[in-house]
């Protein structure tokens, strides 16, 4: 049996094959796993807890590296580590279909947590991972039974603390005292353009401290000792999370590029490639070397981590016969599922009321918050505007985390971040809230949960101009569009209370992806379809033969009256409720054009916001009624009509929409 290699030899192959795999590509960031290789190390062979060969353990401690751009740090780790992550992987970084693109992605790897790469949203995730893990300890353990204890571990760069983004998750997380959440500075000094100091001058120590954070520092990032120590004292929780001053050499070992931008994000080349080889003491020729010494720990690890899985089912299995219950509900919520019969918590709502439809997602939202207890969130401190707090649910504060309501402070994109960290630690359904216009302050964090097929809840309120006034400010206008672009999310603007219902059946519901829920503030009756087939994405609210009026949201309610106005004038106009395009588009072609048939071409889209994208319903002889300007601060009502949003206006728009029909 081969005796694993000590920790030079292996932070040596860690650095040389980052330098081989970008080399290989052509492509990618070379200088901060070659300066961060040591630290990598020890926490992937002694600090961190955790499985490679059952990487969805559950009690597994977390590892993001919110600096995607050294993404070859990290392959590098899980491979040597004993991941399902081979050398052919490496030797195909960056690559069309492979498991090694150029930052890392959730699901492409087993030991990959998040999605990093735009610079500080890693560090969100981790706020929200930690969240995950101090909520559930909370919630399901008791005294003697730990069976949710793990830490998060972060590795940031220069750059993630300069985006704004840094600040907002990690004042949250000092000020809640996110004790097992350990943050790595890569403190090189150097960003892509040149030094740090060309554009930054803070004091981190102090900055951090500010927050509310404990501040340890390795002076000589070579030292393993050091590094041990160290984060041997950065477990020691004291009540507030860690951040761990790292200072590295970015490029290690090249003679003529180290500690220089020319190390960040190209490969050093076949010349200096061979000279840092020669400085590691490493065959200067060899590729994508792993001596056997340095692939023995794979099987240690592994070992290591079968035992760390056995000694943790014991402890559950101690933990079931002390409370049945309450593990057989944390297991199920580990696993993802919802309980049995939730859906069957929606509320009713008579005809005839009228109620704005945030004002129907709080009464949603509570309804079904009493069947699924995994349900938790909250806003950017609007908690009491959107209408999402879980009545009796108990509020998170600090160092305090047995509640399901989240004060995320006036942060939303750190909020959006930390939800979809929640979201991916597993045990939760979050949601986050804001006003609609503010989403543009979280567009990356929606995108990233997208692109994750993380299914977390947005809930936007105060959805159009019918805001009314706060102005245009607070009106938004382009905001659907842009959520609507997003590939993944759907986005539900229910038109009444009912809708507003099923979309939040759907979004809990949701298990890939994120959904959006687009709410009014102003109220809106609830139309006369007492279970609206909301999953399909559109239905026929009203019945017509000549023309169709497709509406969304508070402008279904409008297009009825239009289809009054038109009756009159003898025109039969059919009334279609689409609150999602995308579930809408989803369905089979059948059901598309049984709902709008293409044998009724005369069309008017009708919505508070902007026209584009409803070419796609409208068709070539259609009509838009939407918003192509900024809105005013005035009464909701008054904006509306002034800017054109009158079921009078929708009526001449069909009459137009038919009379191009006709005279074609």
């Amino acid at each position: 049996m081969t005796t694993p290699a000590p920790p030079d030899t292996c932070i040596a192959t860690v650095r040389t094959l980052a330098i081989d795999a970008v080399q290989e590509a052509n492509s990618g960031h070379p200088g901060a796993p070659m300066g961060l290789a040591p630290v990598g190390w020890v926490l992937y062979a002694q600090q961190m807890r955790h499985a490679p060969g059952e990487p969805a353990w559950p009690d597994r401690d977390r590892f993001v590296l919110s600096a995607g751009h050294a993404s070859m740090l990290q392959y590098a780790l899980l491979h040597l580590a004993g991941y399902d992550l081979s050398l052919d992987d490496l030797r195909a970084f960056r690559q069309w279909g492979s498991r090694t693109p150029g930052h890392p992605e959730r699901g492409h790897v087993p030991g990959v947590e998040v999605t990093t790469g735009p610079l500080g949203q890693g560090l969100g995730n981790a706020v929200g991972l930690a969240l995950a893990e101090a909520m559930l300890a909370a919630e399901f353990n008791r005294p003697g039974h730990d069976v949710v204890d793990h830490r998060t571990w972060v590795i940031a760069s220069d750059g993630d603390l300069m985006e704004g983004i840094s600040h907002e998750s990690c004042a949250l997380a000092g000020f809640l005292g996110l004790g097992k959440l350990t943050v790595i500075f890569d403190d090189n000094g150097i960003s892509l353009d040149g030094p740090t100091g060309m554009s930054t001058g803070d004091d981190v120590t102090m900055r951090f401290t500010a927050y509310g954070w404990r501040v340890l520092e390795i002076t000589d990032a070579n030292d393993v000792g050091e590094i041990g120590r160290v984060l041997d004292a950065a477990r020691e929780d004291d009540g507030r999370p860690t951040l761990v001053r790292y200072r590295s050499h970015i490029g290690f070992g090249a003679p003529n590029v180290q500690d220089s931008s020319k190390a960040h994000g190209a490969p050093l080349g076949p010349d200096e490639a061979r000279l840092a080889k020669a400085a590691y003491g490493w065959p200067e020729d060899a590729a994508f070397l792993v001596p056997d010494e340095v692939a023995a720990w794979a099987g240690a690890l592994r070992e290591r981590g079968a035992g760390l899985v056995a000694e943790w089912d014991d402890r559950m299995e101690a933990y079931a016969q002390a409370f049945p219950v309450e593990a057989r509900d944390l297991r199920r919520r580990l696993a993802g599922d919802l309980p049995d019969g939730w859906q069957d918590a929606a509320p009713a709502f008579d005809d005839g009321d009228s109620l704005a439809t945030r004002v129907a997602s709080t009464t949603a939202l509570n309804a079904f918050a009493a069947s699924v207890p995994e349900l938790v969130g909250g806003a950017a401190d609007l908690a009491s505007s959107t209408g999402t707090v879980i009545r009796d649910g108990g509020d998170i504060a600090p160092r305090a985390f047995a509640g399901r309501n989240i004060h995320f402070g006036v942060r939303e994109f750190g909020m959006a971040a930390a939800v979809n960290g929640m979201v991916a630690h597993g045990g939760f359904r979050a949601y986050g809230s804001t006003f609609m216009t503010f989403s543009d302050y979280m567009k990356n964090a929606i995108r990233m949960a997208a692109l994750q097929r993380l299914p977390a809840i947005l809930v936007f309120t105060h959805d159009s101009i019918a805001v009314g006034e706060d102005g245009p400010t607070h009106q938004p206008v382009e905001q659907l569009a842009a959520l609507r672009s997003i590939p993944g999310l759907v986005t539900l603007r229910p038109a009444d209370a009912r809708e507003t219902a099923a979309a939040w059946r759907i979004a809990i519901g949701r298990l890939e992806g994120p959904t959006a829920l687009v709410l009014t503030r102003q109220a809106l009756p609830v139309l006369p379809m007492t279970d609206p087939p909301v999953d399909r994405g559109a239905y026929v609210v009203a019945d017509g033969d000549d023309c169709a009026l497709v509406a969304t949201g508070s402008e279904v309610s409008l297009a009825l009256t239009a289809r009054e106005l038109l009756a009159a004038e003898g025109i039969s106009a059919r009334v279609i409720s689409m609150p999602s395009w995308e579930l809408f588009g989803a369905q089979a072609p059948e059901y598309r054009d049984e709902v709008l048939p293409p044998s009724m071409p005369a069309r008017v889209g009708v919505e508070a916001a902007s026209p584009f994208g409803w070419e796609r319903w409208t068709g070539t002889d259609g009509r838009i009624v939407a918003i192509d300007r900024f809105g005013e601060s005035a009464p909701g009502a008054l904006v509306m009509s002034r800017l054109g949003m009158t079921p009078e206006a929708v009526a001449r728009a069909a009459a137009e929409s038919l009379a191009a029909t006709q005279a074609r």
